[in-house]
């Protein structure tokens, strides 16, 4: 896969984090700065790495798997894989300015 490539299908894999949703704070998991890193390899297999906003998150049995499968759907994509991580801890100063206008935060 070329670079160019690479970057369009980060570009839609982000697109697709932005549909995902902490049913706690009503934005996005990407704004939220859940998502600490995605790398995508030559062979279009996508490996994430998410946070949640804690351990004892609702959602942390339902929320990575859906991440998981949408970016799995994106075309173009081989394989995906979501890591679920703790350090750094997840933090409100992680969110985007977007997330913390719409939170009231700022």
């Amino acid at each position: 896969m070329e670079i160019a490539d690479n970057m369009a299908l980060e570009t839609m894999v982000i697109d697709v984090l932005k549909t995902c949703f902490d049913p706690e704070i009503p934005t996005n998991i990407y704004d939220l700065g859940l998502i600490y890193e995605i790398n995508i390899d030559d062979e279009a297999n996508v490996h994430t790495k998410m946070t949640l906003t804690s351990p004892g998150c609702p959602v942390a049995g339902t929320l990575p798997p859906e991440v998981e499968e949408k970016i799995r759907n994106i075309e173009g994509v081989y394989s995906s894989k979501v890591e679920v991580v703790w350090e750094p801890p997840w933090s409100k100063n992680m969110m985007s300015e977007v997330a913390q206008l719409e939170t009231g935060l700022m």
